[in-house]
């Protein structure tokens, strides 16, 4: 059934942000320093995205508090290297925060997704979109997130003596940090794959439909 956009407009949530992923430290997707980023350290991303909104609304529906994890593989050599992700979305969300959620994530409501959301303007394959127990814990340095039992990502320490290192997602525009993820575990489906000492970024980020 097709949703009612326009009951969400305008939309804009802001908060932290936490990934891991299978490049090593520094991931050379990043740009780092005035160098713009490139291929990914194996050729094949495999990784995961946390967001913890910390304000934020859709319209008249309120999205303080939500979680949403994202779950990922790309291939460099693929012709336009599509995303294959699963979108989990918190499971205390009621119906309209979660179709909120589902629609400014999957890029149906426009705005910043057009431009910083890689599995929106490229052509992609979203595997499913799950309800998940999504619990996240931020904490600069030392972050982790879970979805359920099929994602776990845990941050062991920065990187030491960084450049400064910006990421498309949260946006070029905000300041962030390379980590070193001590776990990086992901277990649904045709996504699976378990990795120790590999990167990862922190920053924070604020989109909105009117980031245009």
């Amino acid at each position: 059934m097709a949703i009612d956009a326009g009951s969400y407009l305008p939309w804009r949530i802001s908060g932290s942000y936490l990934e891991a992923c299978n490049c090593e430290a520094i991931c050379p997707c990043r740009s780092i320093g005035d160098r713009k980023g490139g291929r990914s350290t194996y050729g094949t991303c495999l990784g995961s995205l946390s967001w913890q909104i910390t304000e934020g609304a859709a319209g008249e529906v309120g999205l303080a508090g939500m979680r949403i994890v994202l779950a990922l593989r790309y291939h460099d050599d693929e012709a336009g290297s599509p995303w294959s992700f699963v979108l989990y979305l918190d499971q205390r969300a009621d119906e309209r925060q979660s179709e909120a959620l589902e629609s400014i994530f999957l890029g149906r409501l426009g705005g910043t997704p057009d431009r910083q959301f890689p599995w929106v303007w490229k052509p992609s394959d979203l595997l499913g979109v799950r309800q998940a127990e999504i619990e996240v814990d931020h904490t600069p340095g030392r972050g982790w997130f879970r979805a359920g039992s099929e994602v776990t990502v845990r941050v062991r320490e920065p990187v030491a003596d960084q450049e400064p290192v910006t990421c498309v997602i949260p946006g070029h525009h905000q300041s962030g940090r390379e980590v070193v993820a001590e776990l990086l575990r992901v277990e649904d489906g045709p996504l699976e794959f378990e990795l120790t000492g590999r990167c990862g970024y922190e920053s924070i980020f604020d989109y909105s439909s009117e980031d245009a």
